[in-house]
């Protein structure tokens, strides 16, 4: 597929570590260039270098998407190094795994600002240079979690499921030149889990992940497929989990 996607310019929130890098990478061996952004920039210079090393154009900056002017920003960089932005992957994440009435108000709160608001200033950033180019694509990487609602996860899986009713309203709203993809991940090998406050819970997602999780590469591969498609084709929902995991 990298005839359909060679030169497209990709901004990747969340892009220092884990599925984001990952996507990273897997795009610029085809020939994509990348627009990294995340909140550590020493880790984005490894990821940048290590791209760079391997023929691939990519830019960099570093990114806190609770900040709406900080996506602005990654969006502007695409602007002024390549002179557009075909793809926005809002892939920034942020988990607490806690039973609602422990009142971890402090995880709510910052899953709220990662996992929704971070995605709307994503979409707001990237929106008016779409309509100006009269196209586009938004890619949200997503969880399974809220396709099954399950204890422990009430609030994390409420804001992922926020970004889908968002996400369908937008695409019933967009006239067809802004298309819009859901990536739903299952248990994926990532340090996802490691900033878990609950270490029971950690330990328990740690295990789970151990046994079951496929590689980060497998999404990668899910956002080849959605943004390689021509433009009257659009990808809406990509679910990708283990093939044990229920």
């Amino acid at each position: 597929m990298q005839s359909q996607i060679k030169d497209k310019v990709v901004a990747i929130t969340g892009a220092s570590s884990g599925i984001g890098k990952t996507i990273a990478i897997e795009l610029a061996k085809n020939g994509v260039k990348i627009v990294l952004g995340a909140r550590r920039i020493e880790k984005l210079k490894e990821v940048s270098e290590q791209i760079k090393k391997e023929g691939g154009h990519v830019v960099y900056k570093s990114v806190n998407v609770k900040n709406k002017s900080d996506l602005a920003q990654l969006v502007n960089l695409a602007i002024e190094e390549y002179g557009k932005l075909d793809v926005i992957i809002n892939n920034a994440g942020y988990s607490e795994i806690s039973r609602i009435d422990e009142l971890d108000i402090e995880g709510w709160d910052k899953m709220i600002d990662v996992n929704l608001k971070g995605v709307l200033y994503g979409m707001a950033a990237a929106i008016p240079i779409f309509k100006k180019q009269q196209s586009g694509h938004i890619v949200n990487i997503i969880s399974t979690s809220g396709i099954k609602i399950v204890p422990m996860q009430g609030v994390y899986a409420g804001t992922k499921n926020a970004v889908r009713t968002i996400a369908e309203a937008f695409r019933q709203e967009s006239d067809g030149n802004i298309r819009i993809t859901g990536i739903s991940p299952g248990f994926v090998k990532t340090s996802f889990v490691e900033n878990m406050k609950n270490e029971e819970m950690k330990i328990a997602a740690q295990t789970r992940m151990d046994t079951i999780a496929i590689p980060p590469e497998a999404i990668a591969n899910a956002v080849i497929y959605a943004i390689s498609q021509p433009k009257e084709v659009e990808v809406g929902d990509i679910v990708i989990r283990p093939a044990v995991q229920n």
